[in-house]
């Protein structure tokens, strides 16, 4: 209790400008007590108003008060400073470099806590204390410390602007509407704000219904990237167990073929070990034989040669003729096993192209297409023929980048990748992401691309280029085909045709090649399996004869 009653006489004897103990008190006349530096000082700005008013309550004087020291608070002021009880705020109270200071303190100031819209003023907790309690201030708006209130003050005629001119999109005062804004479409500031202030939150519902839409995407890839990561290295750890499997498989593989190698050598070895033995043999007899005749052959008494010469033993049958062959078998067995690595190295190259196509994601960006021959060569692509695919009346020639008809069958080995009844021939290489290639023809010669289990056998629809749904093909006649169906392509096709495929995207585009590029036909598809480059001789047989199609050199 005793602690509250020091706590009022410090309230009662302090200045509410300074906030500190008074010193030379003076009384206004409406009853409040200042330092007389502190009212003064606060006058002294409001001379150019020619208003004077009282910080705490606000009432104006005219003309200026002439105040004169309050003896009697002075010699209560002194007895209170004896007492050792003089009031002074925390350093952390003061205003700072970044802080809104109190417009009413002098001296030192201390930090705002509101700012009047109304006063255009910012006050401390102690000199905000009148908008608490004196009633006419109590309808002024209070807003958190603001150093931008003069803002609020129109620059021409220096009075609040409370009024929102929609014609100009501008705050104005009401000075201004009656002059340069007069028969605008004006509203209350406070109305203005209301109405964006509706705007405002349904931008920000809009913004968070955005943010928690796309953090549910963030959040959907983060699973997305989780169960990649799982299942990638699951697939690593299976592809391992199985290619060390293979390895172990190619090992045996190796070891049997070593043995039987070995085993095939000794059988050899051995056969040949008994025949040299056979024919050293025959040659020691022959030698001994040979003996016998020589000192025969020199017997110089003829009664001794007669008698001696049916004594000799016949010679024995001679061992057949010995013929060398070429070691033939090892070198078959070679040629079996390149053979054997040749397919391999053909199914892993396969394979591996179709897990890169079915291992990719959605989230694949496509190349923007080129616009110049220039821009088309950076995807070029180097493509040969595959003899394995070519019709049997197809000379391939040119490192297999050449196709020609031939009335003569040509010597193809039986294959089951062969066309057998339409003249047609695939390449090589797998076509996947984005590549470009030209084909020079002569003759009625049909550009396509196809998917590797396309039939081959017979003369169905099922096996032609541009005839079912396992290629597409630009034929000579300005025609497009795909899965049977004739499309109209938008100019004559050149004798160069350039072809531009983006796999991921499914772009498959078709150009006439000359000085310029000009754009035959463009398919915006899903390609679902790896394609090839295709050539396709169209009409009948005998007219064909001669006809040729060639995979240009790019680079």
């Amino acid at each position: 209790m005793a602690q509250k009653g020091v706590q009022l006489d410090r309230e009662t004897f302090s200045c509410s400008i300074c906030l500190d103990l008074l010193k030379d008190p003076v009384t206004t006349p409406c009853g409040h007590n200042y330092c007389m530096n502190c009212i003064q000082s606060h006058w002294d700005e409001e001379d150019r108003k020619n208003i004077h008013s009282c910080p705490q309550c606000r009432q104006t004087f005219t003309p200026r008060p002439v105040l004169l020291k309050n003896t009697m608070l002075a010699d209560l002021v002194e007895e209170l400073k004896k007492t050792g009880l003089q009031a002074a705020p925390a350093d952390h109270c003061y205003a700072g470099a970044g802080d809104v200071a109190c417009d009413v303190c002098t001296g030192r100031k201390l930090k705002a806590i509101k700012s009047c819209l109304m006063c255009l003023m910012s006050y401390c907790d102690q000199h905000l204390q009148p908008h608490y309690d004196v009633p006419q201030l109590k309808k002024h708006k209070l807003v958190e410390p603001s150093k931008k209130l003069q803002e609020n003050i129109c620059s021409r005629h220096d009075e609040v602007m409370k009024i929102f001119c929609r014609t100009d999109q501008q705050l104005i005062c009401y000075l201004c509407l009656m002059e340069e804004h007069k028969g605008h479409d004006t509203v209350s500031a406070a109305a203005e704000r209301t109405e964006r202030q509706r705007e405002l939150e349904g931008s920000q519902q809009t913004i968070q219904q955005r943010i928690q839409d796309r953090e549910k995407d963030v959040k959907l890839l983060q699973q997305q990237a989780e169960a990649i990561s799982l299942s990638a290295d699951k697939a690593v750890e299976d592809s391992e167990k199985i290619f060390t499997e293979l390895i172990r498989l190619l090992e045996k593989r190796s070891s049997d073929v070593k043995q039987q190698v070995r085993s095939q050598q000794k059988s050899e070895e051995s056969r040949v070990k008994e025949l040299q033995e056979k024919l050293e043999q025959e040659i020691t007899e022959l030698k001994r034989k040979d003996a016998e005749l020589k000192k025969l052959s020199h017997t110089e008494d003829h009664n001794q040669f007669l008698h001696n010469y049916p004594s000799l033993s016949p010679l024995s049958q001679s061992a057949s003729s010995i013929h060398i062959h070429p070691l033939s078998c090892f070198e078959d067995l070679t040629a079996a096993v390149s053979e054997v690595r040749d397919k391999l190295q053909d199914v892993l190259r396969e394979e591996r192209t179709n897990l890169l196509l079915t291992g990719r994601t959605d989230f694949s960006l496509s190349e923007p297409e080129p616009k110049t021959r220039t821009d088309f060569l950076q995807y070029s692509r180097e493509i040969k023929l595959d003899p394995n695919t070519a019709y049997t009346h197809l000379l391939l020639s040119d490192g297999n980048r050449k196709a020609t008809v031939m009335r003569q069958q040509q010597a193809y080995s039986s294959h089951p990748k062969r066309f057998t009844i339409w003249p047609q021939v695939l390449s090589r290489e797998v076509l996947t992401g984005c590549c470009y290639w030209e084909v020079e023809k002569m003759g009625n010669v049909s550009v396509a691309v196809a998917y590797k289990n396309i039939s081959r056998a017979g003369g169905s629809t099922e096996c032609g280029f541009g005839r079912n749904n396992k290629s597409w093909a630009l034929d000579s006649s300005s025609y497009f085909y795909y899965n049977n169906v004739r499309t109209p392509v938008s100019g004559p096709v050149s004798s160069r045709v350039g072809v531009y495929l983006d796999h991921s995207p499914g772009i498959l585009s078709f150009y006439s090649v000359s000085e310029t590029m000009t754009l035959l036909h463009r398919v915006q598809t899903t390609f679902t399996q790896p394609l090839y480059a295709g050539l396709r001789f169209n009409g009948l047989f005998g007219s064909l004869n001669g006809d040729t199609a060639e995979l240009c050199k790019l680079k």
